[in-house]
């Protein structure tokens, strides 16, 4: 009678034993889940970074000025419209945007031969600014403006720093290359720590999205 009674007790026993075990490992794999989640496979850089020295290319809103060798034609001093075109004396709408200053300047030069005496021109950039968008955990998110070259840890300390929800390890650089929209993963834990470190520039157009940090 006494192992009678005990029977109902240690079942009891038996199954807040394997009630527990089943909670602790329905934790266990959704702790895993949100890790493997937040933990992705960093993605691969974008082909042909730009830096300091990579060649200017023209934009929309960007300001240039076309310097005439021949005086019957005066300077002109433009700003290139949405669609990325200039209009120009004697040969009327050239589009500017996505070239090269120089690439443009010879476009021009080959453009006025037949219809000056001296079909030299000069381009020149006079105002450049750029823009990227921060976005996610950043203390300040909005966009940041720029005229000269500027790297990422630059843009997002513009942007106030990564808050403290912000991953400094998941930083997503999206830019559009060749009409496709493609990212890449960016740590900046080696740079905010003070180890010597690639710079990785942006461009105009970028977007920066800060991740939130998993601990």
């Amino acid at each position: 009678m006494s192992c009678d009674r005990q029977l109902p007790g240690a079942d009891t026993v038996y199954r807040r034993r394997a009630l527990r075990r089943s909670s602790c490992l329905f934790a266990f794999l959704v702790f895993a889940a949100l890790a493997l989640g937040g933990c992705q496979s960093p993605l691969p850089p974008l082909p042909n970074p730009p830096g300091p020295h990579t060649a200017v290319r023209l934009s929309p809103g960007d300001v240039i000025k076309v310097s005439y060798a021949d005086e019957t034609i005066p300077d002109q001093t433009q700003k290139i419209r949405r669609d990325g075109k200039v209009s120009l004396p004697l040969i009327g709408e050239v589009t500017a945007a996505g070239k090269r200053v120089i690439d443009f300047q010879h476009e021009l030069v080959r453009r006025y031969e037949g219809e000056l005496e001296n079909s030299e021109v000069l381009v020149t950039l006079e105002n450049g600014a750029a823009a990227v968008i921060i976005s996610g955990f950043a203390n300040k998110p909005g966009k940041v403006v720029f005229d000269r070259p500027t790297t990422v840890y630059q843009a997002i300390m513009e942007a106030g720093g990564v808050s403290d929800y912000g991953s400094l390890s998941n930083i997503h650089l999206t830019r559009i290359i060749n009409g496709v929209q493609r990212t890449e993963t960016i740590n900046l834990r080696p740079s905010i720590r003070g180890h010597p470190t690639k710079p990785k520039y942006v461009q105009d157009g970028d977007v920066i999205y800060i991740a939130r940090s998993l601990f």
